[in-house]
């Protein structure tokens, strides 16, 4: 075995029938999940390791088996041991949508990939949140309190802790304001399923199809959401025409379940919104990875999130003071890479 970890041998000689496999380690995301790719003759699936699980409230399991219910693509599972907090999934290979995009000669040649992609959460937004069917995903949702959570996230590991910057008493009222006004204008939308990370890193193409994955953070919140996850996803620069099409795209294949009153116009305003509260929420991820843990890997995704945040504020001019503190402190200027 490539990785020495005697922990895995009795789970994967039960689920293979076999002692002859290969287990390599995988890079894993930002969590404390671990991955590694187990190898046997021709064949290899992915090994997931988190903690001990109950599988009949586990998040993972039950919005994998609620999505494929409901035609989503999401991995296959091959065997599990919720006591060791281990499940054998379907290697879906290391082609992400994120890589496609990068490899593609221009923008127009990833564009039926991302089709694709918003053709699975056109899914998870419509005929899974109309399936009542018991899932972990329905019993938690982004409401004022959540997204205030993750804009003060922002705020604390970036302006106050990576840049260093404190502001004055008024000011940090007028945040507050201005932070709880986001907030509550989000948690006024109506809410269908959201993925909750649905970015490029997320979505993976085998054999030309498009699967699903990290979805066990999935909760009910604004369509918007998701929406500004995959078109402004911190991990690709994405053209503003490009991110229209895909848009009116999504918007085609949902008309059936749009009501009847929709405002393409509302539709917009709100989608501008929470590209300030969700661009601004990565950019917190990003400083906390480094912040709290001096994890550099994220830090060249900064100024290209910031420039959507900051993108998104001039469309709100009562949201001003937001701006002035990206500027004084210096978010948009600063050379992270230095740090």
């Amino acid at each position: 075995m490539v990785t020495h970890d005697d922990f895995l041998v009795p789970f994967l000689n039960r689920s293979l029938n076999s002692s002859t496999y290969k287990v390599f380690s995988l890079a894993g995301d930002a969590s404390n999940r671990r991955y590694y790719r187990v190898v046997l003759d021709t064949q290899s699936w992915v090994l997931m390791r988190w903690e001990p699980f109950n599988p009949d409230n586990y998040p993972f399991l039950s919005v994998l088996n609620h999505f494929a219910k409901n035609g989503v693509q999401v991995p296959q599972v091959i065997a599990m041991s919720p006591t060791e907090g281990l499940v054998l999934l379907e290697d879906l290979g290391d082609l992400t949508l994120e890589r496609k995009f990068w490899e593609s000669q221009n923008q127009d040649a990833a564009i039926e990939f991302y089709k694709m992609a918003v053709d699975e959460i056109v899914k998870i937004h419509h005929p899974a949140t109309l399936d009542k069917s018991e899932c972990t995903a329905f019993k938690v949702k982004f409401d004022t309190e959540k997204f205030l959570w993750e804009m003060n996230y922002g705020k604390d590991n970036l302006i106050h802790g990576i840049l260093n910057f404190n502001f004055n008493e008024a000011v940090a009222k007028e945040m507050s304001n201005i932070f709880l006004d986001v907030c509550t204008r989000l948690d006024n939308e109506p809410k269908r399923i959201a993925h909750r990370d649905y970015h490029s890193r997320n979505l993976m193409i085998k054999l030309d199809k498009m699967t699903v994955i990290d979805f066990q953070d999935a909760r009910l919140g604004p369509i918007q959401y998701d929406l500004v996850s995959l078109m402004r996803d911190s991990y690709v620069d994405m053209t503003d025409a490009m991110a229209k099409d895909l848009i009116d795209y999504y918007l085609e294949r949902s008309k059936e379940y749009l009501p009847k009153d929709f405002s393409r116009e509302h539709f917009d305003r709100i989608y501008e919104l929470q590209s300030v509260q969700r661009c601004f929420k990565a950019c917190g991820s990003f400083a906390s990875f480094y912040h709290q843990r001096q994890d550099r890997r994220y830090l060249k995704y900064l100024p290209g999130t910031l420039r959507r945040v900051m993108k998104a504020i001039n469309e709100f001019p009562e949201y001003k003071t937001f701006a002035d503190v990206l500027i004084d402190s210096g978010a948009l200027e600063r050379k992270y890479e230095n740090l």
